[in-house]
């Protein structure tokens, strides 16, 4: 009796507090189980709720370490766009303006992988930062990459980041049909960190930019509800599916826009972004990212301005010679490389004409 009494004993001290423990917490763990597979409909429902809660939570635990690939955002049909909708910036420069107080910023949308067009502009009219006593901003704007080697390529955007300052990107995918999501993220950039300017402008990479002209353009400039480029009026919507540029009268009804500027390049006061950004949370989105700029204009019933010369903003490429493109401010041109040779000829000494 006292020898089964001393193995009774040993047998507890070997089975110890922590295997008790174990084995608690086993039992515990499969009354919860019974509880939410089994058992569900005799218990009140906040027992089988808080079980409930008590798996997922442990569920969610478990994948937080799994490796989940995100997919870019696919619109559900083609003219569907994400906005308006809250963006952040993944790489910003809150502080260049500020430090900078330019007379106009330049704002360049321009995809993730074009590393080619942002040296292009780098090169050329991008180091025409001070134009008499007014000083230029320059910014790249761009999305997020979709391509197969977009970790690698974001990558390599942080560190031309770090070595130029000068790109501002925010975390919607940069496609063509998200052209107006990225005008308005511009816009939204404008309003909170660079309302010091005068004047901004929106200008595609591909264009070549007379800047020198531009200034000259906006010292006569209105400082309020001004807008000007290359003004489309009367201009038809285009309802043939195969058109780069078709909207379906479901999408927009009318047959004929309002008053808008191209896109290549158009001009504004710096009182407008943060109007345009209200007025676009009251409009149905288009992936016309000019058009909708034009919708904006039209319901806040400010008129957009035509240029002094209707020469001064090209929307087709215009045959180089010096006396020509001195005279102009924007044109669209055949390739980049036409680009820096024509910025590099025009600023050779002697006379343009």
């Amino acid at each position: 009796m006292v020898q089964d009494s001393e193995e009774l004993s040993l047998g507890q001290s070997t089975l110890g507090p922590r295997s008790l423990r174990s084995y608690a917490a086993f039992a515990v763990l499969l009354v919860l189980c019974l509880s939410y597979y089994v058992l569900p409909s005799d218990f009140p429902s906040t027992w089988t709720t808080t079980v409930r809660l008590f798996l997922k939570q442990e569920e969610t635990n478990v994948s937080l370490n799994t490796a989940i690939p995100v997919e870019p955002w696919k619109p559900p049909e083609p003219y569907c766009v994400a906005y308006p909708q809250k963006y952040h910036f993944i790489i910003n420069e809150s502080e260049k303006c500020q430090k900078e107080n330019p007379f106009v910023v330049l704002m360049i949308p321009v995809s993730p992988n074009n590393l080619e067009a942002r040296e292009a502009v780098r090169s050329t009219w991008g180091t025409e930062r001070l134009v008499g006593d007014k000083r230029v901003s320059v910014f790249f704007v761009l999305g997020l990459p979709t391509s197969e080697d977009k970790e690698k390529l974001q990558e390599d955007l942080l560190k031309e980041s770090e070595k130029y300052h000068d790109l501002i990107q925010s975390n919607f995918w940069d496609s063509y049909n998200n052209l107006t999501i990225k005008t308005m993220v511009i816009l939204e950039w404008l309003t909170v960190y660079c309302q010091n300017a005068t004047f901004a402008m929106k200008v595609d990479s591909d264009i070549f930019l007379n800047v020198k002209n531009l200034i000259h353009l906006l010292l006569a400039a209105p400082k309020q509800n001004y807008m000007s480029g290359l003004v489309a009026r009367g201009a038809v919507v285009l309802r043939n599916p195969n058109s780069k540029w078709y909207l379906p009268k479901t999408v927009y009804a009318p047959d004929f826009y309002p008053p808008y500027a191209l896109g290549l390049g158009y001009v504004f006061s710096m009182d407008l972004p943060q109007k345009l950004v209200g007025a676009a949370q009251l409009i149905k989105p288009v992936y016309i990212e000019d058009v909708f700029l034009g919708l904006c204009m039209q319901h806040l019933r400010i008129s957009l301005t035509d240029p002094p010369n209707g020469a001064l903003f090209n929307v087709f490429p215009v045959i180089y010679n010096r006396c020509r493109y001195s005279q102009l401010i924007a044109t669209t041109t055949h390739s980049l490389k036409d680009q820096v040779e024509f910025w590099k000829d025009l600023q050779r000494p002697g006379p343009y004409c």
